[in-house]
């Protein structure tokens, strides 16, 4: 039992380290490009948002044509083979659309409100039924065009697939440079496109495993700055830091609780790796569980009651369920002889996970209701799954050649696209939740 805790301790804690320290000598830039796309894609063209005269550094119609593509559900057409601009239904030849074969159509302007804002006003028509599906406006300032093409694209998603767009979003992950022989390690957050990408904390030692806060204003993650493993969180707008835990041994997998007043967490100051739970207003770490076998890797059921976490207690390292007031534990993964890094759709029913049957490591979707396990991916050494908070998509860690990528698929699989960055490595992605 001691090999296998040794070899299962150094994969899961160590293994992400020796990744990134592959990098490349430069910062990254995540680029979206889709490698799959839905097999009858609907048709939609977005017209050039009249400006008024007014000068942005945006493209607001752009950046929604590069939201919709890089969902896989749609077909954008391109602007050079548009017979006309129109900003407002009223504007709109239907016959100029049905040439181009378009199903929908994108048509909005923007104007001048008072007190330095903005407001885009816009119209989803369908082109097939000759009338308007939508009208809606969103406003803010100069600066927050970007914010709002993802809030157009979050609406026309929504409307047109019946589930909410996710474009608004935010993503976290850890990037790692090198210069001779040291290395700089990134965390950094980012649009749900990679643009605008931000930079939380630098540092000469490994950084792991951020997590995001239920308001998507902090991240909790692990940072090796004191010469060990320890927890950090930090205010992503005052940049403010706390250190939570320091700890002999591991301090790691971070995970807030739905109602953002817990962390739970993996601790081995008492000997061996367990879960625990920290309550930020007492400052108490409450203990759940008690094995000889490793327990990591905690996540949250939506009903803020029970968690999920990995654990070998029964040969090989499976998925568990725990109550959280009872401490009772069930098992849930028995196919494959590997099921970790659980990540839970907010369905409260779809789990992504690291999976391996024979001696590949891929993303795998596991129903809790019917048991039903699903590849999801073809690529080899997947790992650090993370569900988008609308469930239509997942995010991983992957190798492209000799360099660590991120990469997402839809959880049918029908739906893939990479986020390679420029140069370097990018491991650890974390998807936010709907921003408030």
């Amino acid at each position: 039992m001691t090999g296998k805790i040794a070899k299962y301790s150094s994969a899961k804690l160590l293994c992400g380290l020796l990744l990134l320290a592959l990098a490349a000598p430069s910062y990254s830039e995540l680029i979206i490009r889709v490698t799959k796309g839905n097999d009858q894609p609907t048709r939609i063209a977005v017209s050039p948002i009249a400006m008024a005269g007014v000068q942005t550094a945006e493209d607001i119609s752009a950046i929604v044509e590069g939201d919709l593509n890089r969902s896989g559900l749609f077909e954008t057409i391109e602007r050079r083979n548009m017979l006309s601009f129109p900003g407002r239904a009223a504007d709109v030849y239907y016959r100029d659309w049905r040439l181009l074969d378009a199903e929908y159509l994108v048509a909005g302007n923007l104007s001048v409100l008072q007190n330095g804002r903005y407001q885009v006003e816009f119209s989803l028509l369908s082109v097939t039924a000759q009338k308007t599906v939508m009208t809606h406006k969103v406003s803010g300032t100069i600066n927050q065009m970007r914010d709002l093409a993802h809030l157009i694209s979050d609406k026309i998603y929504q409307e047109i697939t019946g589930i909410r767009g996710a474009f608004s979003t935010r993503l976290a992950y850890v990037t790692a440079t090198r210069v001779g022989d040291k290395f700089t390690y990134r965390l950094n957050v980012s649009d749900a496109d990679g643009a605008r990408e931000k930079l939380v904390l630098e540092s000469p030692e490994p950084i792991m495993s951020p997590a995001w806060s239920a308001d998507g204003k902090e991240l909790a993650y692990v940072s090796f700055e004191t010469g060990r493993p320890a927890i950090f969180r930090q205010n992503l707008v005052t940049a403010q830091r706390q250190q939570l835990t320091n700890f002999t041994g591991l301090n790691g997998a971070p995970a807030w609780s739905p109602d953002g007043k817990q962390l739970a967490l993996v601790l081995s100051k008492d000997g061996n790796p367990e879960i625990y739970l920290l309550n930020f207003e007492s400052g108490k770490f409450t203990r759940l569980t008690r094995h000889f076998a490793i327990d990591t890797e905690p996540t949250w059921m939506p009903d803020g009651n029970h968690l999920l976490f990995t654990s070998d207690r029964g040969g090989t390292p499976q998925i568990y369920k725990l109550n959280v007031a009872t401490k009772a534990t069930e098992r849930l993964t028995f196919s494959g002889n590997y099921n970790a890094r659980p990540s839970l759709a907010p369905d409260g029913r779809t789990l992504a996970m690291v999976h391996r049957q024979t001696d590949t490591f891929r993303i795998a979707s596991f129903d809790l209701k019917t048991g039903r396990m699903i590849e999801l991916t073809e690529t080899r050494l997947d790992e650090s799954p993370t569900v988008a908070p609308n469930g239509a998509m997942l995010m991983y860690a992957t190798k492209q050649g000799d360099r660590g990528v991120l990469a997402a698929v839809s959880l049918d699989a029908g739906i893939r696209y990479v986020l390679p960055s420029k140069r370097g490595d990018v491991r650890e992605p974390a998807w936010s939740p709907f921003l408030r």
